[in-house]
């Protein structure tokens, strides 16, 4: 499994637009062929913090993501709602296998 695990901090006042751009790029990204999971998480200390879990298949199902129309929807729909600039974190998914 090819895992990227994304921080991301989004300005005080974007966050719950930010949470819905997210459903709804989550929606459309658990139906790719190839993802394992796509969870979004939102801190309970700090309103503004996101963590983006995102699993498929193999790296090439993670890259086609990138190359979807949802994704492109979603990070062009976010861009300024950034406090930062998202941090992508990549793993190597050990277990569960698959």
């Amino acid at each position: 499994m090819y895992v990227t695990i994304v921080h991301v901090h989004v300005k005080p006042e974007c966050g719950d637009s930010f949470a819905e751009a997210c459903r709804k790029n989550h929606e459309a990204s658990v139906q790719e062929d190839g993802n394992r999971r796509f969870d979004i998480l939102r801190s309970k200390d700090d309103p503004g913090y996101f963590v983006l879990y995102e699993a498929y298949a193999s790296e090439a199902d993670a890259a086609r993501h990138k190359e979807t129309a949802h994704y492109a929807r979603w990070r062009d729909t976010v861009a300024d709602w950034m406090a930062k600039p998202r941090e992508g974190v990549k793993f190597d998914g050990l277990y569960p296998r698959g």
